[in-house]
């Protein structure tokens, strides 16, 4: 079984177990023939779920076996948004998905975390819309440097940050002083 949980809906987006079910659900989803996952198939079983967003606290979302999972509210312009805590025996990792940090709840989340994969989607000097939805290298910096994680791991890169590694890892820097790595596609990391 697979638990695709989420945020709930809001005025612009639908909730997780209406996106998952207008996906794969029965016709007249977008791909019906895969409605045997959510009718409970008996290899392979997808279960939606919405997370309640409502304030800004830690929410602790599910246990399996020794995998715990949480998520906190944070902040992507309007759209409703959740960064995501898996706790795997002694391991930790966090992933901080779209958000401008104005919530500032992701450092309660990835405290003490050994990694934080955290979107790089624009540079410093960013503003408008782009500013309202992601968060520029300082307030990642700030971030990893409040959680004190092991490792700081810039993912979702864009046009807008490609080419400017060395910057980003300049301000970054300035504010945490644990290793920061740029992912690309099929890497693999350790704490």
């Amino acid at each position: 079984m697979w638990v695709v949980a989420g945020k709930v809906a809001n005025r612009l987006m639908p909730a997780t177990t209406e996106f998952v079910t207008a996906s794969i659900g029965p016709a007249p989803s977008v791909y019906p023939y895969l409605s045997d996952y959510l009718e409970g198939g008996e290899s392979y079983r997808v279960l939606p779920a919405d997370v309640d967003i409502a304030g800004r606290e830690l929410i602790s979302v599910a246990e399996f076996d020794e995998i715990r999972l949480s998520a906190i509210p944070v902040h992507h312009g309007p759209v409703p948004a959740l960064a995501w805590r898996v706790d795997i025996e002694d391991a930790s990792i966090v992933f901080s998905g779209d958000m401008n940090g104005d919530y500032r709840t992701l450092p309660e989340l990835a405290k003490g975390a050994d990694i934080l994969v955290a979107h790089n989607a624009v540079p410093e000097e960013a503003t408008g819309v782009a500013r309202n939805l992601h968060m520029p290298p300082s307030v990642i910096g700030d971030i990893a440097r409040q959680a004190r994680v092991g490792k700081l791991v810039l993912s979702h890169r864009m046009h807008r940050t490609l080419g400017r590694e060395p910057e980003t890892r300049e301000l970054i820097a300035e504010r945490y002083k644990g290793p920061v790595v740029f992912a690309e596609d099929l890497d693999c990391f350790n704490p």
